[in-house]
């Protein structure tokens, strides 16, 4: 696929108009419906916006590219766009965006709006080429460049593959120079698996040429891993470089100096990376998560921020089964206030979402995923049956937790204990010796100790929570709501959110009032953000103002994340403000003893409430409160210096 089979010169805009990030949207999507590209404005622009809320398409570099799949598209289209002045596109590095690319495919085609934001990404690497693009003052040499340039890609691929005969596979790795032994491996990723990914990889393959260096670069994008690096490969590479902003399989670098950095670091620094990486110059890694040396116990981090990725991982992967589960059985409950217990629908939903269905998955895939995070795959199986069993035990939440770490921890016990086996058994490790062992070491400590253990405090939580007053649970629910906007969807709101999980999951009347106040905390800061642009116009800019409206329907939603942006470029009025009116939203919802049986879904499940009016009353109290604090403290825009 070439790139101008898709980038139609009568769609290009040479100099463009718009002044603000909407506005430039506004005006790629007239281009294609002028040109019938398109067939519903409207549902385009709704599609981007909703891609632009994820995370900023500007990519940085002065690029963006904004794209959404949809049936509003008739046929797939690049639109190219330039500004000589350059447009506030909200892009990661902050810089105005001055050429943009944006790319609108139909439905049903497939995974072709990634595949061409992967090939524009690894074309715009090079400053050279955005400088030519920048002057290009036709179509017709956007174009032009643009064959060119693909032609010489193309033309560099086949210069630098191995001959028919010598390759076992396509050609996997960059020379610089043929009689050089030096040779490193790297891993690019970043969170949307898109632009960055491939920018890096190129960065990194391109130095390496320079450098008379040979590399072979695994992308993690967003259709997977692709080129994947090889055990051989591995095991001959004097250093692996992880330009990744997620995590990836390492595992399979055990005993090797890894240099671990952002991605963008592979994007702007390829030479120091590829320059430490030939000297071995980096933390050696231990796939137990221990270095050998002090460089690799700090560049692994603190205990507890090792402990917090491992519980994330957990609770990443239950979400899901929570969530579906949760609603469903939410419905349920709804149902049957207007028909009986009996009711056919009823019954399928329950099934469904409740104990015999999603819900019976919860705590297993939690300390599986746990278990799994800490001591890679062999750590699975052992953590999803200790969690199992915390669930048949009664030991609920609190076991899964434990069983996970338990299980996770006892494979890393067991790779050290089976270190000095012959290496003819190595074989036999994976396949017999660490699930059998594993799973019965993990099996007899639940069994014995940790299931009698947390049964007693769980059963214990839950009686404490039924039987506490209406001035504690205020309290608790103040103390809950105000975690959730402390640092909106970190290690604070994920602790407040993981315990009202715990409590909805572990009740025997699957009590909904502590997520009630978690999710009145968690609607709060993003509708506290589109008051206050709504109601102060002139203390924000236009941009921001623009982000505010978004954050009505984030907000709606329970996503709390859409009030960051904001809270990263202000954070004492932002965080100080947003605190105060979702501890107040919290707190409400306790004093009314509101119940909310869904662990997800904001105003779309307020209807499934105990009190909807009240839990909306709670939630527009405290985003007033918010809003209007924050509004009042900020000064206009004229007074900054």
């Amino acid at each position: 696929m070439r790139i101008t089979d898709l980038m139609i010169k009568d769609t290009m805009i040479m100099n463009l108009q718009a002044t603000t990030k909407e506005a430039a949207i506004d005006e790629l999507i007239a281009s294609l419906a002028a040109s019938g590209r398109i067939n519903d404005t409207k549902l385009l622009k709704e599609k981007i916006l909703a891609r632009e809320a994820q995370s900023s398409t500007g990519i940085g570099g002065g690029i963006a590219m904004p794209h959404a799949k949809t049936k509003a598209v008739n046929e797939a289209t690049v639109v190219f766009a330039k500004s000589s002045t350059g447009v506030d596109f909200a892009s990661l590095d902050e810089e105005p965006a001055k050429l943009f690319f944006m790319i609108a495919v139909p439905d049903g085609a497939g995974n072709m709006h990634l595949r061409t934001l992967a090939s524009l990404s690894r074309m715009l690497i090079e400053s050279e080429f955005i400088e030519a693009l920048m002057n290009a003052g036709t179509p017709d040499e956007v174009a032009a460049l643009f064959d060119a340039k693909q032609a010489e890609q193309e033309a560099s691929e086949q210069a630098n593959a191995p001959s028919e005969a010598a390759k076992p596979a396509p050609a996997r790795i960059i020379t610089g120079n043929p009689a050089s032994s030096s040779f490193v491996v790297a891993v690019t990723a970043c969170p949307t698996g898109i632009a960055h990914t491939f920018m890096a990889e190129d960065a990194l393959k391109k130095k390496a040429l320079e450098m008379g260096v040979n590399i072979r670069v695994e992308t993690n994008g967003s259709e997977g891993a692709q080129n994947v690096l090889t055990d051989d490969e591995i095991r001959r590479a004097s250093g692996v470089i992880i330009a990744a902003d997620k995590n990836v399989e390492m595992a399979r670098f055990n005993g090797k100096p890894v240099l671990q950095r952002p991605v963008s670091d592979g994007i702007r620094k390829p030479e120091e990376l590829i320059s430490k990486a030939v000297k071995g110059d980096a933390p050696i890694y231990r796939s137990e998560g221990r270095g050998n040396d002090e460089a690799s116990a700090v560049k692994s981090g603190s205990i507890g921020s090792k402990i917090y990725k491992d519980l994330m991982n957990g609770i990443s992967h239950m979400l899901p089964f929570v969530v579906g589960g949760g609603i469903l059985l939410a419905i349920s409950f709804l149902i049957e206030q207007v028909a009986s217990v009996d009711n056919p629908l009823v019954k399928l939903l329950q099934t469904i979402g409740g104990g015999d269905g999603a819900f019976h998955f919860l705590i297993p895939i939690l300390a599986g995923f746990i278990a799994m995070s800490i001591g890679d795959r062999p750590a699975l199986m052992p953590g999803m049956v200790g969690g199992l069993m915390a669930l048949n035990s009664n030991a609920g939440f609190l076991g899964g937790l434990a069983a996970g770490f338990l299980a996770g921890y006892v494979v890393i016990g067991l790779r050290k204990a089976f270190a000095g086996l012959p290496r003819t058994l190595d074989g036999l490790k994976p396949i017999l010796l660490y699930p059998v062992f594993s799973l019965l070491i993990t099996g007899a400590v639940m069994f014995y100790l940790f299931d009698p253990v947390f049964s007693w405090l769980n059963e214990g939580l839950i009686d404490a929570l039924n039987n506490l007053g209406t001035g504690n649970m205020v309290v608790l629910g103040i103390i809950l709501g105000g975690m959730m906007a402390i640092d909106m969807g970190g290690p604070f709101n994920k602790a407040a959110y993981t315990f009202a999980i715990g409590v909805f999951t572990s009740s025997g009347n699957t009590n909904g009032l502590m997520m009630a106040a978690v999710m009145a905390g968690g609607m709060v800061p993003p509708l506290a953000i589109a008051l206050a642009t709504t109601l102060f116009k002139n203390k924000f800019t236009e941009t921001e103002r623009k982000s505010g409206l978004t954050n009505y329907v984030l907000g709606l939603s329970f996503i709390t994340e859409g009030a960051i942006p904001f809270a990263a470029a202000d954070p004492l009025r932002v965080l100080t403000t947003c605190i105060i009116g979702s501890a107040v939203a919290g707190g409400l919802t306790q004093l009314w003893d509101i119940n909310v049986p869904a662990p997800h879904g904001g105003i779309f499940v307020a209807a499934l409430s105990s009190n909807a009016l009240l839990f909306l009353l709670a939630v527009l109290i405290g985003s007033v409160i918010s809003g209007l604090a924050l509004g009042l403290w900020k000064k206009p825009l004229q007074a900054k210096q």
